[in-house]
């Protein structure tokens, strides 16, 4: 059975950093490209980014320069890393086997003073 377990969420000020965890069991993240999405109050799901099988890693213009995804195989997990960040990062981020309908349950991101 697949699972994706996300991790890392938080409160954190204007300009803070965080790094999520998504961590997989049930499937090898190796062999699966992987995105991040994200969900703000009233807002539609949005994508964030994607790590593909070859590790190339693709954002949305919204966070790219600030967000970096990457994965440590040999735990299974893949991270992103989101630096700088605006009150209009908050929401509630989640992990994806891309093209698949395995998600996380997702985890909170609250970007506030």
């Amino acid at each position: 059975q697949v699972q994706l377990v996300e991790s890392g969420g938080g409160l954190v000020q204007p300009g803070g950093s965080l790094r999520l965890s998504c961590a997989a069991s049930g499937v090898i993240f190796s062999r699966s490209g992987v995105a991040w999405y994200r969900q703000a109050p009233g807002k539609q799901r949005e994508w964030v980014g994607t790590i593909s099988i070859g590790s190339t890693t693709n954002y949305s213009p919204s966070v790219s320069g600030r967000f970096t995804i990457s994965r440590d195989i040999a735990k299974n997990t893949v991270y992103l890393e989101m630096n700088s960040l605006k009150p209009e990062d908050t929401a509630v981020y989640y992990c994806r086997i891309a093209s698949t309908n395995y998600w996380g349950q997702g985890t909170q991101v609250t970007v506030s003073s």
